[in-house]
């Protein structure tokens, strides 16, 4: 048995659909398999702004609503059905929408918007997904039984993201996905908790579905099919020359999912890891690409680095004071105020002299985490014993990560110096006692820096960098810019130095690029992205 979960972009559209149906296929030859969908892509965007419309009466909502109605529409009539078929399932869409309608004009009647009612509505990208996945695959012949999330899956009430109830789960897994049958789709995301009410996973949490599927199946594998070639080494968006990493540990990939990769969502991997099952990350848009690998005993690689993750917008508070030395049970009342107010702590240190702690939340959840705070050490704030809470805001937490760093020494003195040769200045750092990662916050506006010095530094360290500023794009400027451009794969491959043009101005405009411009289109790109503003000049 093969879990194959695709994600939002790869039912997307009536091609993407296609494409996953000719993946399918040729697992299916050999052996059985699970589909897990999630909703189509930006769906569940446009479910939460029609709830949240409707709750504020906003009669805007029913745009929205009509919106999701047209976007499976245009996606069944692009299929390549007959009319009989398309208008049938046409119908079978359009009743859920209708009923999706409904409910929203009660939120618009009633003004509020429960738990309980949100994670119904919720649920209504995936189910339609999967209807429209599995009707191709019917007309193709692939014959697929699809098998209800709802009714295998089973949680509690905590409806926006439920846990699961595993020895449950597991015995309805094994009593729906029967033997013999070759193909089964599932809408992923959703979930019916023990009192009969719809649940969902968390956003992301369609990989949590397969990954459930996965263990109670105790499948050959996991295949978490996305938009990109598998687990990269940073942030392609924040870093240049990023690498896919072939393989790594459970471990490793739990770390860098915690700290922000956004490929997999990090609960998928404690079920698929329970049993042994390898995790693949592949492209549905290059399937042929190897992808990454998560099991555990991977392969070692040239990197012991295996990749660098951040979370922006996050604030930074301190609890400090003498009063905080030695008294046991002091850190306990912080994380039991902390958890009642659900709040996830990102990042925590403490001196040695246990004279302060700090630690990292979401910014969104600073103003609640004070305030538990302020109330469970309401006696040591009034008494001096404990200083007032302090909060930085605009930070942002790094992450670097690998198994292979238990096995240098030196790492944490690399990361720290190249941070500190760049200007980078940490505001505070922690080391897990596995040695695994090292994460360390500093001011938000410095991540892409500090991601870009680090990648250079771990992955791309046989090559010297040089960043230059161009000022002067006439002729003569134009003219260097052409043999810059044209030497600069020569430079890199015979002279280990890589020439980065990061910024060009001319009379009018000014072009920065930290990660370097692309110099085969350098003057549209200052011409259209340049700013006068910022050069000081005036349009």
């Amino acid at each position: 048995m093969i879990v194959m979960k695709f994600g939002g972009t790869s039912v997307g559209s009536a091609e993407r659909i296609l494409q996953l149906i000719s993946i399918v296929r040729k697992r299916a030859e050999h052996s059985p398999v699970v589909v897990v969908v999630s909703a189509m892509s930006g769906v569940t965007n446009l479910l939460e702004e029609a709830c949240n419309k409707a709750a504020a009466q906003d009669e805007s909502f029913k745009a929205v609503v009509e919106a999701i109605a047209r976007r499976h529409d245009e996606c069944i009539g692009s299929i390549p059905f007959s009319p009989l078929v398309s208008s049938k399932l046409i119908v079978q869409v359009r009743e859920p929408i209708q009923r999706l309608g409904e409910i929203c004009k009660g939120l618009f009647l009633v003004g509020d918007l429960t738990a309980k009612t949100k994670a119904h509505i919720m649920s209504y990208g995936e189910l339609l997904s999967s209807r429209i996945v599995a009707a191709p695959m019917e007309h193709e012949g692939l014959s697929p039984t699809w098998v209800d999330s709802r009714k295998t899956i089973v949680t509690d009430n905590q409806y926006l993201s439920a846990r699961v109830d595993f020895p449950t789960t597991n015995k309805r897994i094994k009593e729906e996905i029967v033997s013999g049958t070759r193909l089964f789709i599932a809408p992923g995301y959703i979930a019916r908790s023990n009192t009969g009410e719809s649940t969902t996973l968390g956003r992301g949490g369609s990989d949590y579905t397969a990954a459930i599927f996965a263990g109670a199946l105790d499948a050959e594998a996991l295949e978490i099919w996305t938009d990109v070639n598998g687990m990269m080494s940073a942030d392609p968006r924040l870093v240049r020359d990023t690498i896919t990493i072939p393989e790594m540990s459970y471990e490793e990939a739990m770390e860098l999912s915690y700290f922000g990769a956004k490929v997999i969502y990090p609960p998928t991997i404690q079920p698929a890891m329970a049993k042994q099952i390898p995790i693949i990350i592949k492209n549905s848009f290059q399937p042929e690409h190897p992808g990454t690998t998560i099991s555990k005993h991977p392969q070692h690689g040239p990197y012991y680095v295996k990749g660098l993750t951040s979370i922006q917008d996050i604030a930074l508070i301190t609890i400090s004071g003498t009063g905080m030395i030695g008294v046991p049970g002091i850190a306990e009342r912080m994380f039991h105020a902390l958890a009642q107010e659900r709040i996830n702590i990102l990042f925590i240190t403490q001196s040695s002299s246990e004279h302060s702690i700090c630690f990292a939340v979401t910014r969104a959840d600073a103003g609640k985490a004070q305030h538990a705070i302020e109330q469970a050490y309401e006696f040591e704030l009034a008494s001096s014993k404990i200083d007032p809470v302090h909060i930085e805001y605009d930070l942002g937490l790094v992450a670097v990560v690998g198994d292979g760093m238990r096995e240098r020494s030196g790492v944490a003195g690399k990361i720290f110096s190249l941070l500190g040769e760049n200007g980078i200045n940490i505001r505070a750092i922690a080391q897990g006692a596995t040695e695994r990662n090292v994460s360390f916050v500093i001011n938000q506006h410095n991540i892409a820096k500090a991601l870009n010095v680090l990648h250079e530094g771990f992955f791309l360290s046989r090559y010297k960098t040089i960043h230059l500023f161009l000022l002067g794009a006439g002729n003569v400027g134009a003219t260097l810019i052409q043999q810059i451009a044209t030497a600069q794969r020569s430079f890199l491959e015979a002279g280990n130095l890589d020439i980065k043009v990061c910024g060009i101005a001319n009379s009018k405009k000014m072009l920065l690029e930290p990660n370097g411009i692309d110099l085969t289109v350098w003057m549209n790109t200052l011409q259209e992205k340049g700013s006068a503003e910022s050069f000081g000049m005036e349009k």
